[in-house]
């Protein structure tokens, strides 16, 4: 009995892991998929296009980034109080967290658009490459208000171990946005705009049905849906620490764009479908720490930490197996991928040799992201935080090292590599430690 205990264990929480983990990967997916469409179709416009594809929207996923603490910060929260009972401390949370995602949204766009030039010159952006950047960031962003809604629905969702609706959005919204795109680029012959305008329609529709969701589950447990000071100040709060995580992260990756715009036009455009190639993969890898900020935060709050150190081993374990996988799947389509982004021989050249590297890292982040899921189930958001900046803080020299040098692009992801190494360190030697078991509803 003794020895079948904890394999019963492990068969259930592999059971509950991929219940939540598998509808997850599709809701995860969404963004990067929009982008991943958009790369696919902008490419066979142009390489300038595609090369101003590549500025504007390392910008609109850094934003995406940046408040992705929206989704994230409520999901473990929403957890945690729901583990421990409290039913209507989650349901304002959750109304909160849209009102935050509305007005930061609205900020954020405002702040782009007047910044656009500048910040896209500093990643490189000149003559018509700067012009198509600009047109696809400027229609874009009419879209933010509405992903920020969707991070913050999608988190209080996750948080009540829902994921079968962010998956019907996520359905839903990917193939309007590519039956629209193909429309208006394909059909009708407009250029990289109507692409960001097919993404913006998709955000739209995808957000309604978050804030009907969340409004609807909301109303049994609270009187009010107006602003709660208290509760914004405790949501920024759990989010600056993610807000440190995730700008650190992404200044990395910008630091990496703006390395590639100055390697030139066929490497920028390879570094880009790389880049997307990565995300769209990090966030596939990323449903397994989606089931675990999910299970970790409802376990700590109903105060099981055994229960939370099993699944955190078992997240952990499968999140290396899919890495080997998504590995794999990397090198067996690398001869015939890049075509599909591009029709310029450089290019397609270039991104089949970076996807050399991007199989290097995908183990690394399989088991990186799973345990990222854990501290933040756990509320170990300070850590996370501090780990990732001493992670960019190895990075970003290096990537001035290549672009002092003129290495070359193949260095610069090797540069990447180093990164991801250094990330997976921190976040281990925090899951071993066991400091993050931290029990009750706060």
């Amino acid at each position: 009995m003794r020895g079948s205990a904890p394999a019963d264990a492990r068969r259930r929480w592999d059971r509950e892991i991929f219940r939540l983990a598998i509808p997850a990967f599709g809701s995860l997916v969404a963004e990067p998929a929009y982008v991943l469409v958009d790369t696919a179709i902008v490419g066979h416009l142009g390489t300038p296009q595609l090369a101003g594809l590549a500025l504007a929207g390392q910008l609109l996923l850094t934003v995406f980034a940046v408040f992705i603490f929206l989704a994230y910060g409520t999901t473990a929260s929403v957890a945690r109080m729901l583990g421990a009972g409290r039913q209507a401390d989650a349901a304002r949370w959750g109304v909160q967290a849209l009102l935050l995602a509305l007005v930061a949204g609205i900020a954020s766009g405002a702040v782009l658009y007047g910044l656009s030039d500048p910040l896209l010159r500093l990643l490189g952006g000149e003559g018509e490459v700067l012009v198509q950047a600009r047109i696809y960031l400027h229609i874009s962003l009419a879209g933010l208000p509405a992903l920020l809604i969707m991070l913050a629905g999608v988190g209080y969702l996750r948080g009540g171990l829902d994921m079968a609706r962010p998956l019907k959005v996520a359905a839903l919204t990917a193939v309007g946005n590519l039956v629209l795109e193909v429309i208006l680029v394909y059909g009708l012959g407009f250029g990289i705009g109507a692409s960001a305008l097919s993404t913006v329609v998709a955000q739209w529709v995808g957000a309604a049905l978050y804030v009907r969701w969340v409004l609807q589950s909301a109303r049994p447990h609270i009187s009010s849906l107006r602003p709660d000071p208290a509760v914004l100040r405790r949501l920024v709060g759990t989010g600056g620490s993610l807000l440190v995580r995730t700008s650190a992260l992404h200044v990395a990756f910008l630091a990496a764009t703006a390395v590639a715009a100055r390697t030139g036009v066929a490497d920028l455009a390879a570094h880009q479908i790389n880049a997307q190639l990565f995300a769209f993969s990090a966030l596939g890898l990323d449903a397994l720490a989606i089931a675990a900020q999910g299970m970790i935060g409802t376990m700590l709050g109903a105060g099981d930490a055994t229960g939370a150190r099993g699944v955190g081993r078992r997240v952990t374990w499968w999140g290396l197996v899919f890495g080997l996988v998504a590995a794999a799947l990397a090198v067996g389509l690398r001869p015939v991928l890049p075509q599909l982004f591009s029709n310029d021989a450089a290019v397609v050249s270039l991104a089949g040799f970076l996807m050399l590297h991007l199989a290097l890292m995908l183990p690394i982040n399989g088991v990186a992201f799973a345990l990222d899921g854990v501290l933040i189930g756990a509320g170990d958001l300070r850590y996370l935080a501090a780990a990732m900046v001493a992670a960019a803080g190895v990075f970003v020299p290096l990537a001035a090292g290549v672009r002092l040098a003129d290495a070359g692009i193949g260095w610069l992801w090797g540069a990447l590599v180093v990164f991801m190494v250094a990330r997976l360190v921190g976040v281990w030697l925090r899951f071993i430690d066991g400091r993050w078991v931290r029990l009750g509803g706060q």
